[in-house]
């Protein structure tokens, strides 16, 4: 009997040992995830600061109201080697002139803002009007606001009442009314009847409206997001 006591006590040692030191590496594995997760937490870098939905802001340019943005998904990343926004579901952003009227306008599929260039960044069915009514489109468009000028590499369009023009690669003024197409490709008339032309004179035109753009150092200030 007192053999059998102590096999008892024995088995019972060890299955108390073995589960111990399943515990023990248990917890050590636990506590060796535990850096990893806690370092994928805290890389700020890829966590925005600011992330907002459904809102209308103002952003102010030394201390006057210049834009108005509006967007259904705004992130601030603050922390990035290149501090940015950015407006994954697209942006519409309208510009003021010194009396507060809208005198140029942008839409977007996707846009980002780096803040230390004052560059913005817009891309998928890129349209834009200017007071003139001209409508403009394009796939990607990029937007120095401290050069105040606009530019791309792509396709570009230009709507009139009569016309349509079409070239690769397009440099303006901030306020699109001064362009240059890089690589013309013609004027289309917008009546079905006409014949299709690309006019000479069309490429003298629009080396006839560049001009040199303004320096502005100023960047713009962001004030608090106003949810819709």
């Amino acid at each position: 009997m007192s053999h059998f006591l102590k096999l008892n006590f024995v088995i019972t040692s060890c299955k108390t040992a073995v589960s111990a030191f399943f515990f023990v590496m248990f917890i050590v594995a636990c506590s060796n995830d535990k850096p990893d997760k806690i370092a994928a937490i805290a890389d700020r870098s890829k966590m925005p600061k600011i992330h907002a939905t459904d809102i209308t802001t103002i952003i102010s340019d030394s201390g006057i109201t210049r834009y108005r943005i509006s967007t259904p998904v705004w992130n601030v990343y603050d922390k990035a080697s290149q501090p940015y926004w950015e407006f994954p579901k697209g942006i519409h952003l309208e510009r003021f002139n010194l009396n507060l009227k809208v005198d140029a306008n942008i839409h977007s599929q996707y846009a980002k803002y780096n803040e230390n260039e004052q560059v913005w960044e817009l891309r998928g069915k890129v349209k834009s009007t200017n007071l003139q009514g001209e409508l403009f489109e394009t796939e990607q468009l990029f937007w120095n606001q401290r050069q105040e000028r606009f530019y791309s590499d792509s396709l570009i369009k230009i709507t009139r009442a009569t016309s349509i023009t079409k070239g690769i690669g397009f440099e303006s003024d901030q306020s699109m009314t001064h362009y240059q197409i890089k690589h013309f490709q013609g004027i289309f008339p917008i009546n079905e009847n006409a014949t299709s032309t690309a006019s000479p004179s069309a490429t003298t035109e629009t080396k006839q409206s560049q001009q040199v753009l303004p320096q502005n150092n100023s960047g713009p200030t962001q004030s608090k997001p106003i949810s819709k």
